[in-house]
């Protein structure tokens, strides 16, 4: 029978695996298996599953929409299990990763808050894990998609790497020496909610004046909207695309009617772009990476945001002009960005799981052999028991 002590020894090894598997990322992901795996990202609207090679390469892809029913775990993880069974009809998957829009505990393996699903401390890991039957890792889609960037697009090279990713909200992730850097409790790179206007707008996280606020997809529509709600002369054109209904107005129409040269249009992005400039600088302050990461939606709009943002950037970099400055590019791989780190990141805990299957099917041969011993009384018998389970 086992004891206490023999449980609580076995809980502080499976924890230490757990944490030698993040300090272990950089080296590990260079000896993974190059076997398939999973890619999940799920958001408040979308669920996007792919199946990704060793090198970044999406095999096959399949996407949905995120079920309603309040979006309760159940529905979400059922929607989960059907694409990845979808897929393992038609691939040999060998772990599923997923890459979830909230806070993920630094074990990876519980989803502590999602602001857009029902998601409250949910084991989504061991939950996903005793229905699919292959290792399953859960991070934030944030790290997930800098994880990608640094492994395949534009974060190649780089030792210090800070990706924003800019959607409705503002995202972000860290990444040191290749490792991405979680935080004590997982939650590290919530950029969107640093403060940046004192008594500024109202966030929904209970604030005001956070980054996203000014600087994020939801920024922009809203200075649109209040633009053409006012009937200002500058909002024409934009009133007339969407035929004078206000709500009709979107993050991608305004990027593409500021391509056709829009004035309004050009000019709200350059003001989320200088904003974007001023929240660069404070995390070069704190972070002093060699490269910063532009993506998410947002980021569509190319050089109407990005170059706004590099020249805010050096206007408020503190020591400008006495220290190098970090390189700010647009992410390479686009949406698929997390679905993509979600995958590669499960490579890592392919190896322990093909490890574990080797053992277990070594040790029933062994136990074949034995019991085909004992079947037949003529052979040699056996030297030793089969060992212990």
């Amino acid at each position: 029978m086992s004891t206490y002590r023999d449980f609580t020894q076995r809980g502080t090894a499976r924890a230490g695996v757990l944490r030698t598997v993040g300090t272990r990322e950089r080296r590990s992901h260079l000896s993974a298996p190059r076997v398939p795996t999973v890619g999940i990202d799920i958001g408040g609207t979308k669920v996007m599953a792919g199946v990704v090679d060793a090198d970044g390469v999406i095999l096959e892809r399949i996407r949905t929409e995120t079920p309603d029913k309040s979006k309760s775990p159940k529905v979400v993880e059922d929607t989960i299990c059907e694409l990845v069974l979808d897929l393992s009809d038609r691939h040999d998957v060998h772990a599923v990763g997923i890459g979830a829009a909230g806070w993920v505990d630094a074990h990876r393996a519980t989803v502590l808050f999602a602001p857009h699903l029902a998601w409250r401390n949910e084991p989504l890991r061991d939950a996903l894990t005793a229905r699919l039957a292959v290792p399953v890792l859960v991070d934030n889609d944030a790290n997930t998609a800098a994880w990608a960037e640094w492994r395949f697009g534009a974060g190649r090279g780089e030792d210090h790497l800070v990706m924003i990713t800019l959607g409705t909200g503002i995202g972000g992730a860290i990444l040191e020496d290749g490792r991405v850097k979680r935080g004590k409790y997982g939650v590290a790179g919530e950029f969107g909610h640093m403060q940046v206007v004192p008594g500024g707008h109202r966030c929904p996280c209970g604030n005001r004046g956070c980054w996203e606020q000014y600087s994020s997809g939801n920024a922009l529509v809203r200075e649109a909207r209040e633009l053409a709600a006012a009937d200002s002369p500058v909002a024409y054109g934009i009133i007339d695309r969407v035929g004078g209904n206000v709500r009709d107005i979107t993050g991608p129409l305004i990027t593409e009617l500021a391509r056709e040269g829009d004035a309004m249009c050009v000019e709200l992005l350059q003001d989320i772009g200088q904003w974007l400039g001023v929240g660069i600088a404070n995390l070069a302050a704190a972070l002093d990476p060699s490269c910063f990461v532009i993506g998410g939606g947002v980021s569509a709009a190319d050089d109407l945001l990005i170059a706004p943002a590099r020249d805010a950037f050096r206007r408020h970099l503190t020591g400008r002009g006495y220290r190098p400055e970090a390189r700010i590019a647009k992410a390479q791989l686009g949406p698929e960005a997390g679905m993509v780190g979600a995958a590669d990141l499960a490579r890592l805990v392919a190896r322990r799981f093909r490890r574990t299957n080797r053992r277990r099917v070594e040790r029933h041969e062994r136990y074949e052999r034995y019991a085909q011993a004992l079947r037949n009384p003529g052979s040699a018998r056996p030297t030793q028991e089969p060992p212990a389970s």
